[in-house]
């Protein structure tokens, strides 16, 4: 698939097929959004793929700030990834200074970039993948004991999609896009 393709077809899948994820093909996919764009190449985003259901339900039990939308999904994917960063070291110069106003904030972007990068990479490979912003961090960090000087960032559940969703009705460019 060429990735204007993949782009435009890429839907965020909630309900998974009963079918594992090879654990090859995580290895793949996060070889793949290694080549994400980072902050200086500063590549501060890891991976943790979760297969062991009662360490998903324990996530989807006690972190989703009791949302439940985002608890059902995890419980029924085959795969949970949480993404983490390495804090510190996205937007600083090597004396320690911000070079931007943005100071740290840099990191964020980077992890969101290395996540849509997974993801488009997933549905290239035929899986589904949904990213999931509403959890406690303190919770999930504790839950999976993320080493000191990580912090998570996002939640994405992957498995092979169960369902076919229509994409969402886009704005037009002439509402996302001015020429000054």
């Amino acid at each position: 698939m060429n990735a204007i393709d993949c782009i435009k077809t890429r839907r965020s899948i909630r309900k998974f097929e009963d079918r594992p994820v090879r654990q090859d093909l995580i290895e793949d996919l996060v070889e793949t959004a290694s080549y994400a764009p980072t902050w200086k190449n500063t590549q501060t985003t890891r991976y943790i793929a979760i297969t062991d259901p009662a360490i998903k339900d324990r996530i989807a039990d006690e972190c989703v700030l009791g949302f439940t939308s985002n608890a059902n999904v995890i419980k029924g994917a085959p795969v949970l990834i949480v993404t983490t960063i390495v804090h510190g070291r996205s937007g600083y110069e090597r004396d320690g200074s911000f070079t931007t106003s943005k100071e740290d904030r840099w990191e964020v972007f980077d992890a969101g970039i290395c996540a849509q990068t997974f993801c488009l990479a997933a549905h290239d490979a035929g899986l589904g993948t949904v990213i999931m912003g509403i959890f406690d961090e303190a919770s999930v960090a504790e839950v999976l004991d993320i080493p000191e000087g990580q912090i998570v960032a996002s939640m994405i559940a992957l498995g092979y999609p169960a369902i076919a969703p229509e994409a969402p009705r886009r704005k037009s460019v002439q509402d996302l896009l001015s020429f000054r």
